[in-house]
């Protein structure tokens, strides 16, 4: 297990995925952001369906900058409740794990009270 996540996010245009994106790596939460082609999302909302195209970020970032990565996001965020789901990275290249720890500034940890 590393410390390494991919965090999800989605949004409703890609003018708000490169601004979320650009914010979070210049920021250095995270080391990179890929932002999809846009896709359909079918979901239920208010006690309707509906269906929707949005732009699907993938985060990489770390463990320990999550809580902060996520109030960030929140707080320019078009969407009232956005999706913000962190997944933990298991394992994978070597490189590519030091690259975004290297590329991430390090969580500032806050001593037990």
């Amino acid at each position: 297990m590393t410390d390494k996540v991919v965090i999800l996010v989605t949004t409703a245009s890609l003018r708000e995925a490169k601004k979320i994106a650009k914010h979070l790596v210049d920021a250095k939460l995270a080391a990179c952001v890929n932002i999809s082609a846009p896709l359909r999302s079918i979901y239920r909302w208010e006690g309707k369906i509906a269906d929707e195209k949005e732009y699907l970020l993938l985060i990489k970032s770390t463990r320990g900058l999550f809580a902060e990565l996520k109030t960030v996001i929140s707080s320019i965020h078009s969407y009232h409740t956005p999706e913000i789901i962190c997944l933990p990275i298991i394992d994978g290249s070597r490189n590519y794990l030091q690259w975004i720890g290297d590329s991430t500034r390090k969580a500032e940890i806050t001593p037990p009270v």
